[in-house]
């Protein structure tokens, strides 16, 4: 039967053999530091190098450029020559007349034509238009009353003289009939340039002879002059 020895005690032994070699070694090293000692290095004569003489000059030539031509100066001018005039000389003077005119001079003035101012034409203007409407006898108020109060007496007028059983003598077919009175509100006031379209000429008559009937209006005006106004006054009515 074979005994086997424990490898804990194999290792033991080693190291005690390894810490012993050390302790020699770090001796040694002692020993051999101690007895090194460092002596000064002599140098022997190098001698004097000569450098320059080994050195090739290197000789850097610089061309001269010529001076440019200097740019030639012009002469000075000629001084201008001064005549000098002797006092002996009559010299002529310039006389300057003056442009003013003396008040004492008496300014002849021919005759002064009159001219006479164009007056502005101004052109029919139309009813719904007009700055200030025609006012009818009796209106009053506003532009919008005065306008209003207009058309309402012109209905009341065709109402009260306009012959409506002329056109059942007329024998007109039955139904809706319209006339259209047209005339201008002159610049005095009066009716002019009466005119109408009817279905028949005794109708076209009858509409002109009403329009004659109207009253004399205040004129209508279109800036701040009076002018004549245009008016269209339908008439209606129905033949049975």
């Amino acid at each position: 039967m074979e005994i086997k020895k424990n490898p804990k005690s194999n290792l033991e032994n080693y190291s005690k053999l390894f810490m012993q070699l050390g302790l020699v070694l770090a001796l040694f090293v002692t020993y051999i530091a101690i007895e090194n000692k460092t002596y000064d290095k002599e140098y022997g004569d190098l001698g004097s190098a000569d450098m320059a003489s080994n050195i090739e000059e290197e000789t850097i030539e610089f061309q001269q450029q010529p001076e440019p031509p200097k740019p030639k100066t012009p002469p000075p001018p000629a001084p201008e020559k001064i005549e000098v005039v002797e006092d002996e000389k009559e010299v002529e003077e310039t006389v300057i007349e003056s442009t003013e005119t003396d008040e004492s001079e008496a300014v002849e003035v021919d005759e002064v034509e009159e001219v006479e101012e164009e007056e502005e034409v101004v052109e029919d203007v139309p009813f719904a238009i007009i700055e200030e409407v025609p006012v009818f006898p009796g209106c009053k108020g506003t532009k919008a009353q005065k306008k209003a109060c207009l058309n309402k007496k012109m209905q009341k007028h065709v109402q009260r003289y306009f012959d409506a059983e002329l056109a059942n003598e007329l024998g007109l077919a039955p139904g809706r009939k319209r006339i259209y009175l047209q005339f201008k509100i002159d610049k005095d006031g009066s009716i002019t340039q009466i005119n109408a379209r009817a279905p028949h000429p005794r109708l076209k008559k009858e509409a002109m002879r009403i329009a004659k009937k109207l009253p004399k209006m205040k004129p209508g005006r279109q800036r701040g002059k009076a002018v004549r106004v245009g008016y269209t006054l339908p008439i209606t009515f129905n033949v049975e």
